[in-house]
């Protein structure tokens, strides 16, 4: 018998702005909440909507991109245990960098069709208010002296490879501000209330809305932000650049957690519980990684190619906003419908809380496609060191 892997329930906490409290100055709005309480707030809220024991749970698959700190060890377990969820339910830590909850998603519908599990949590956490971005790297080299001779004279950070992308497809700043604005309007247009569950923050404060969304976002003002990686060494080793990736214009730092109820079809219907959408094709990819956000565009062919959909078949694009230049490109090369392309807005207006963000956005094309009736989304992020994920939903 043929096994499918369908989603039951897909539930994200509001987007917190990852900024710490100092100077006297309040943090973001869930920058108090611990990473595995955030989490576990997220899970009893999955277990409330939903008519089934934890127990039965095979697994909980966990992306978690900066492990350590507060973020250390199975942080996926710390979560179901601080939701007072049974002992008897395991859990795993998967790091894929930014696809790393897109990751845990496809792991778990992956097990679901071989047979390994029945019923799973597929989820994410990443708080960059109490765990900044590059915290488990401070002072190391984590790739080596041999992968940095082969990519001699270095490899460079993300906001370069983004530099390096707008310059290959000639984009303006006009155009990756004309983006970004479009982001911060679609957000604010669109209703996440069914995704969103809310979560009480360490001085009992109940938040349930995002906090990064700018409504009125406009390219003017947008135009004033300067460029975020300006320097006079890359200036001399990449000429091409013209300094076009700003703050405004790239994704926030974001608190946020988020988790997928994933089962068989079988088990659904003997439990009573409505599928919501079906796990079509899977893919992977890696590219250069030098320009490492280009990934996507291989890992949509490959999954294209498996699934045997054309790109005019997908209702839903969902391109991880990591920065205008990313999806851009991506619509670019395949000459992709705009409206279909992050139609709710992406990171550059909810946020990216990295280990988080696979899982929040396959919860937010999920929604959409029922909302508009639409019956296949293809899911896709680029990942550090030129690797990207790609998933196709069909909806039911």
């Amino acid at each position: 018998m043929t096994r499918t892997a369908v989603i039951v329930d897909a539930v994200r906490s509001p987007m917190g702005k990852g900024r710490a409290p100092r100077d006297g100055k309040p943090g973001g709005a869930l920058s108090s909440v611990h990473p595995a309480d955030l989490l576990g707030q997220v899970f009893t809220r999955l277990f409330e909507r939903n008519d089934i024991d934890p127990a039965m749970v095979d697994d909980v698959i966990t992306g978690c991109v900066s492990q350590v700190g507060e973020q250390a060890g199975p942080v996926g377990r710390w979560g179901w245990l601080a939701a007072g969820l049974p002992e008897s339910v395991p859990s795993v830590a998967i790091h894929r960098a930014c696809g790393s909850s897109q990751q845990a998603a496809d792991f778990a519908a992956q097990g679901v069709i071989s047979g390994v599990y029945d019923i799973v949590v597929a989820s994410g956490v990443e708080s960059m208010s109490r765990i900044p971005m590059f915290s488990s790297r401070i002072g190391q080299d984590p790739v080596g002296p041999k992968v940095q001779a082969r990519y001699a004279p270095g490899l460079i950070p993300q906001g370069i490879s983004a530099e390096l992308i707008a310059a290959r497809y000639r984009f303006s700043r006009h155009e990756l501000d004309d983006f970004s604005a479009r982001s911060h309007e679609l957000a604010a247009a669109a209703d996440f209330s069914s995704e969103i569950v809310p979560i009480t923050s360490a001085d009992g404060t109940l938040v349930s809305t995002d906090e990064t969304i700018r409504p009125g976002t406009t390219v003017e003002a947008l135009a004033t932000l300067r460029p975020s990686f300006e320097s006079s060494e890359m200036s001399d080793r990449f000429l091409e650049i013209n300094w076009s990736v700003s703050a405004g214009n790239s994704s926030q730092l974001a608190d946020g957690a988020a988790a997928i109820l994933i089962m068989t079809e079988e088990r659904a219907e003997q439990l009573n519980l409505r599928p919501r959408a079906r796990f079509h094709s899977f893919a992977l990819a890696g590219d250069d990684p030098i320009t490492m956000l280009t990934a996507p565009i291989p890992a949509t062919e490959k999954v294209l190619a498996r699934s045997g959909l054309s790109l005019s078949d997908i209702d839903h694009y969902e391109v991880n906003e990591a920065f205008a230049p990313v999806p851009l490109a991506w619509k670019a090369h395949f000459d992709a419908d705009p409206k279909r392309l992050n139609p709710r807005g992406g990171a550059i207006a909810l946020g990216h809380p990295l280990g988080a963000s696979g899982a929040r956005l396959m919860t937010t094309m999920l929604g959409a496609l029922e909302a508009t009736g639409g019956r296949y989304g293809l899911q896709t992020m680029c990942e550090a060191g030129g690797m990207a994920n790609a998933t196709i939903i069909e909806r039911i």
